[in-house]
């Protein structure tokens, strides 16, 4: 008797150990790939600094030129696990942008009404509409990949006003680092409605690694060429 009760003790000591040891194998897992995609991130930053710099110049010169107000936009957006930070971009609309947007509300072509998307938008400037198309607005991004605040590849960090409207599935694209670009962005960019980004997301997220990253860097180069589903 003795012996069965040693042996079911012995046998749930080893299960208990074996889950231990598995969830921290998992832990150490997770580490290493957040840390691997970090240096992978500083590293193809490094290596095409050569050419962005002097190109993030020449931009920075014609948004002055074209109308007046700051070269960036800076904006609160929440990134992982809900934390806030500033996000920037170049300007692409006149400086009076956000008090035109209230007069705007009504005319909102996103479909779920998450997100605030229109196209033709009067808010964009004669610069700035080219700088959308192409999606050279969002290179000042490369900074907030610097410092840690985003990565290269990930799902886009929404505006504190969108996370207001998720329902609870939304709230786990919110569990990963925020990207410059993702899979529905090279899937379509604002075509695609916002239920259909969270999906894309998701798929992201389960998917998600070095591989797959590279595999969505590389179609974000024809989806930036021709600029489908940009505006």
């Amino acid at each position: 008797m003795k012996s069965n009760t040693l042996v079911k003790y012995n046998q749930a000591l080893y299960r208990r150990l074996r889950l231990k040891l598995i969830l921290l194998l998992k832990n150490y897992k997770i580490k290493f790939i957040k840390l691997f995609k970090r240096l992978f991130d500083i590293f193809l930053i490094s290596i095409t600094m050569p050419v962005t710099l002097p190109f993030l110049i020449l931009v920075g010169v014609l948004i002055r030129l074209d109308s007046k107000g700051n070269v960036l936009f800076s904006q609160k957006r929440v990134g992982q696990n809900g934390k806030l930070f500033d996000f920037y971009k170049f300007r692409s609309m006149y400086s009076n942008a956000e008090e035109v947007k209230k007069e705007l509300e009504n005319k909102n072509e996103s479909s779920d009404g998450v997100i605030f998307k229109i196209k033709n938008d009067p808010r964009i400037t004669r610069v700035g509409k080219y700088l959308r198309k192409y999606s050279i607005d969002e290179l000042p991004q490369l900074y907030n990949v610097l410092i840690g605040d985003m990565t290269l590849v990930g799902p886009r960090p929404p505006v504190p006003k969108e996370v207001s409207l998720y329902k609870l599935k939304d709230h786990k694209r919110l569990e990963v680092t925020p990207g410059i670009t993702c899979l529905w962005q090279v899937s379509g960019r604002s075509d695609i409605p916002f239920n259909k980004q969270v999906l894309l997301d998701l798929e992201y997220i389960e998917s998600s690694g070095t591989i797959y990253d590279l595999r969505i860097l590389l179609r974000t180069i024809p989806a930036v060429v021709f600029g489908k589903g940009a505006y």
